[in-house]
């Protein structure tokens, strides 16, 4: 038993001197890594965007928007820099098509609704629907009960939000959502989900969540093939929510 000892004693202290001698002969310059420099961006400040964004909504019209599902320009109405929902006029989507990306977008739910007692569901909603058809909900959470998993921040009957981060309507909220399209293979299954995580008013609310499929009201979510890029989406709920400072970088 003591040889035995002695000569696995002796292996492992040949390891070490084997390992310590290896890291000597590699040196600092051998890990560094000179394959990509990374692109120089600017970073936003307040209602400025990173310098290599798009900028989707900067206050002033809707000529990046249409009408949602036509070439009818957006019926939504821009004052005070920012747009507002007129009720029943449908929802608007971008003219331009994204898959992977960095989303940018503030919103505000109104204080009439609160005055007009409206309650859950109906008060303060509105929605962001990426590809056309993954919705983060918008939606007046502060001190409104609704189901979990359709409040605020929610991916739309999927994910409930770690936390209710939202603020009083008529205050202006944020949402950073980065977001990774899902993949389908060439005989147009899929070969991998979707992927969100949202950021509200700057605290973490999705962690990296996966979408289950297209949002649906009632029912279960599946996937169905569909092109790598498509519009952003903003929902008309016949609530006049409103938004402003939409950039997206893609990704």
């Amino acid at each position: 038993m003591k040889l035995k000892s002695l000569t696995l004693s002796l292996i492992f202290l040949g390891g070490i001197s084997s390992f310590a001698q290896n890291k000597e002969e590699i040196k600092p310059q051998d890990t560094e890594d000179w394959s990509r420099k990374p692109e120089v961006v600017t970073p936003g400040k307040k209602s400025i965007a990173p310098s290599d964004a798009i900028v989707l909504f900067d206050g002033k019209d809707l000529n990046q928007w249409k009408k949602q599902g036509s070439n009818e320009p957006a019926g939504w109405k821009v004052k005070g820099k920012a747009m507002h929902v007129v009720p029943k006029s449908g929802g608007i989507e971008t003219k331009q098509k994204f898959g992977d990306c960095q989303l940018h977008i503030e919103w505000m739910s109104p204080k009439k609704d609160v005055k007009a007692g409206k309650k859950g569901q109906g008060c303060g909603n509105s929605g962001i629907f990426l590809m056309d058809r993954y919705e983060v909900q918008v939606l007046n959470s502060f001190e409104n009960e609704t189901y979990y998993n359709g409040m605020a921040s929610s991916i739309y009957k999927q994910h409930i939000p770690l936390v209710n981060a939202t603020l009083k309507p008529g205050e202006w909220q944020s949402y950073d959502i980065i977001f990774t399209a899902p993949k389908f293979n060439a005989d147009k299954t899929l070969k991998s989900p979707a992927y969100v995580t949202v950021i509200l008013n700057g605290v973490l609310v999705q962690n990296h969540v996966e979408i289950k499929g297209p949002t649906v009201f009632k029912g279960y979510p599946s996937y169905s093939y569909h092109e790598a890029k498509a519009p952003i989406a903003l929902q008309d709920h016949t609530n006049e929510v409103s938004y402003r400072n939409i950039w997206i970088r893609e990704l």
